[in-house]
Protein backbone atom coordinates (compact mmCIF):
# COMPACT_ATOMS: atom_id res chain seq x y z
CA UNK A 1 0.00 0.00 0.00
CA UNK A 2 1.35 3.59 -1.24
CA UNK A 3 1.04 7.06 0.25
CA UNK A 4 -1.86 7.46 -1.79
CA UNK A 5 -3.69 4.34 -1.19
CA UNK A 6 -4.38 3.98 2.56
CA UNK A 7 -7.55 2.43 3.56
CA UNK A 8 -8.47 3.39 6.96
CA UNK A 9 -11.36 1.35 8.97
CA UNK A 10 -14.60 3.07 9.56
CA UNK A 11 -13.93 3.83 13.17
CA UNK A 12 -10.82 5.66 12.25
CA UNK A 13 -12.74 7.46 10.18
CA UNK A 14 -15.32 9.12 12.63
CA UNK A 15 -12.67 9.47 14.91
CA UNK A 16 -10.90 11.78 12.59
CA UNK A 17 -14.04 13.41 11.72
CA UNK A 18 -15.34 13.93 14.89
CA UNK A 19 -15.98 17.61 14.61
CA UNK A 20 -18.82 18.63 11.96
CA UNK A 21 -21.28 20.81 11.83
CA UNK A 22 -24.63 18.93 12.69
CA UNK A 23 -27.95 19.81 12.01
CA UNK A 24 -30.62 19.89 14.58
CA UNK A 25 -33.70 17.99 14.72
CA UNK A 26 -36.29 20.30 12.85
CA UNK A 27 -35.05 21.18 9.82
CA UNK A 28 -34.38 25.02 10.10
CA UNK A 29 -30.65 26.20 9.56
CA UNK A 30 -30.21 25.74 13.29
CA UNK A 31 -26.49 23.97 13.43
CA UNK A 32 -23.68 23.23 16.70
CA UNK A 33 -20.61 22.40 16.63
CA UNK A 34 -19.94 19.50 17.92
CA UNK A 35 -16.45 19.97 19.95
CA UNK A 36 -15.44 24.06 20.01
CA UNK A 37 -11.81 23.43 20.62
CA UNK A 38 -11.16 21.75 17.47
CA UNK A 39 -12.36 23.95 15.41
CA UNK A 40 -9.81 26.48 15.91
CA UNK A 41 -6.79 24.26 16.64
CA UNK A 42 -2.91 24.91 15.39
CA UNK A 43 -2.67 23.72 11.75
CA UNK A 44 0.94 22.48 11.38
CA UNK A 45 3.34 23.67 8.43
CA UNK A 46 2.15 20.40 6.88
CA UNK A 47 -1.80 20.42 7.06
CA UNK A 48 -1.52 24.63 5.37
CA UNK A 49 1.03 23.40 2.27
CA UNK A 50 0.99 19.48 1.72
CA UNK A 51 4.04 19.29 2.45
CA UNK A 52 6.59 16.28 3.24
CA UNK A 53 9.41 16.53 5.53
CA UNK A 54 10.09 18.17 8.71
CA UNK A 55 12.41 20.92 7.32
CA UNK A 56 14.56 20.78 9.84
CA UNK A 57 17.60 22.12 7.09
CA UNK A 58 15.23 24.86 5.63
CA UNK A 59 15.71 23.18 2.00
CA UNK A 60 12.62 23.64 -0.21
CA UNK A 61 12.09 21.05 -3.06
CA UNK A 62 9.49 21.81 -5.07
CA UNK A 63 8.47 19.12 -7.57
CA UNK A 64 5.12 19.45 -10.04
CA UNK A 65 3.20 16.03 -10.33
CA UNK A 66 -0.57 15.42 -10.82
CA UNK A 67 -0.37 11.57 -10.25
CA UNK A 68 0.94 12.30 -6.41
CA UNK A 69 -0.02 14.33 -3.92
CA UNK A 70 3.59 14.93 -2.65
CA UNK A 71 5.81 12.90 -5.09
CA UNK A 72 5.60 9.18 -6.46
CA UNK A 73 7.28 6.57 -5.01
CA UNK A 74 9.78 5.85 -7.52
CA UNK A 75 10.91 9.61 -7.31
CA UNK A 76 10.96 9.37 -3.39
CA UNK A 77 13.28 6.83 -3.50
CA UNK A 78 15.71 8.95 -6.13
CA UNK A 79 15.39 11.64 -3.88
CA UNK A 80 15.88 10.04 -0.61
CA UNK A 81 19.50 8.36 -2.56
CA UNK A 82 20.48 11.98 -3.63
CA UNK A 83 19.53 13.13 -0.49
CA UNK A 84 21.63 10.34 1.37
CA UNK A 85 24.51 11.29 -0.70
CA UNK A 86 24.05 15.08 0.71
CA UNK A 87 23.98 13.98 3.88
CA UNK A 88 20.77 14.76 4.59
CA UNK A 89 16.81 12.80 4.88
CA UNK A 90 13.85 13.78 4.40
CA UNK A 91 13.22 14.79 7.79
CA UNK A 92 16.07 17.88 6.99
CA UNK A 93 13.76 19.54 3.70
CA UNK A 94 10.31 19.83 2.93
CA UNK A 95 8.72 18.55 -0.40
CA UNK A 96 5.97 20.59 -2.10
CA UNK A 97 4.06 19.73 -4.99
CA UNK A 98 3.53 22.75 -6.50
CA UNK A 99 0.30 21.20 -8.54
CA UNK A 100 -1.31 21.53 -5.11
CA UNK A 101 -0.82 25.22 -4.66
CA UNK A 102 -0.75 26.52 -8.39
CA UNK A 103 -1.21 29.90 -7.45
CA UNK A 104 1.85 29.79 -4.80
CA UNK A 105 4.90 31.26 -5.70
CA UNK A 106 8.37 31.90 -4.36
CA UNK A 107 7.64 34.75 -2.17
CA UNK A 108 5.03 32.48 -0.09
CA UNK A 109 6.48 29.52 -0.39
CA UNK A 110 9.93 30.56 0.68
CA UNK A 111 8.99 32.88 3.43
CA UNK A 112 6.75 30.44 4.92
CA UNK A 113 9.56 27.48 4.88
CA UNK A 114 12.48 30.05 6.01
CA UNK A 115 14.04 28.58 3.03
CA UNK A 116 17.82 29.53 2.35
CA UNK A 117 18.68 26.60 -0.84
CA UNK A 118 15.13 25.75 -2.92
CA UNK A 119 15.58 23.23 -5.07
CA UNK A 120 12.96 22.99 -8.47
CA UNK A 121 12.59 19.89 -10.02
CA UNK A 122 10.37 20.19 -13.21
CA UNK A 123 9.33 23.82 -12.12
CA UNK A 124 10.04 26.87 -14.14
CA UNK A 125 12.07 29.58 -12.41
CA UNK A 126 9.27 32.06 -13.82
CA UNK A 127 6.12 29.84 -13.24
CA UNK A 128 7.62 29.88 -9.57
CA UNK A 129 7.17 33.51 -8.92
CA UNK A 130 10.36 34.44 -9.69
CA UNK A 131 11.41 37.49 -11.79
CA UNK A 132 14.34 35.91 -14.03
CA UNK A 133 15.08 32.61 -15.75
CA UNK A 134 17.71 30.74 -15.69
CA UNK A 135 18.74 27.42 -17.20
CA UNK A 136 18.84 23.79 -15.97
CA UNK A 137 21.89 23.60 -13.43
CA UNK A 138 22.45 27.23 -12.77
CA UNK A 139 23.07 27.87 -9.14
CA UNK A 140 21.21 31.23 -8.82
CA UNK A 141 21.10 33.18 -5.71
CA UNK A 142 18.02 35.65 -5.28
CA UNK A 143 16.54 37.36 -2.44
CA UNK A 144 18.76 35.31 0.42
CA UNK A 145 18.17 32.11 -0.99
CA UNK A 146 20.23 30.00 -3.08
CA UNK A 147 18.28 28.20 -6.19
CA UNK A 148 18.67 25.20 -8.60
CA UNK A 149 16.88 24.46 -11.33
CA UNK A 150 16.86 21.20 -12.38
CA UNK A 151 14.56 18.62 -15.18
CA UNK A 152 11.66 16.91 -13.33
CA UNK A 153 13.21 13.88 -11.65
CA UNK A 154 11.54 11.54 -13.52
CA UNK A 155 13.33 12.39 -16.20
CA UNK A 156 16.38 12.44 -14.16
CA UNK A 157 16.02 9.08 -12.79
CA UNK A 158 16.93 7.52 -16.76
CA UNK A 159 19.62 9.79 -17.35
CA UNK A 160 23.24 9.35 -16.17
CA UNK A 161 24.57 12.97 -17.50
CA UNK A 162 21.79 14.97 -15.61
CA UNK A 163 22.54 12.74 -12.23
CA UNK A 164 26.29 13.90 -12.80
CA UNK A 165 25.20 17.66 -13.48
CA UNK A 166 22.79 17.68 -10.66
CA UNK A 167 25.23 16.21 -8.20
CA UNK A 168 28.16 18.98 -9.45
CA UNK A 169 25.63 21.55 -8.40
CA UNK A 170 24.44 20.05 -5.21
CA UNK A 171 28.62 19.63 -4.18
CA UNK A 172 28.90 23.54 -4.80
CA UNK A 173 25.72 24.22 -2.99
CA UNK A 174 26.24 22.50 0.32
CA UNK A 175 29.82 22.31 0.23
CA UNK A 176 30.29 18.68 -0.15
Amino acid sequence: MDLNHIELSPQSVAELYASVLIQSGDNNTNFSVAKEETVHKKTTVNEIWKSLGNNQRNILIIVNNNEAVHIPDNELTLLTSILNACKFTVADVAIVNINNHPDAGYKELTTYFNSRYTLLFGTEPASFGLPMSFPHFQIQSFNNCTYLFSPALSIIENEREQKRKLWECLKKIFNI
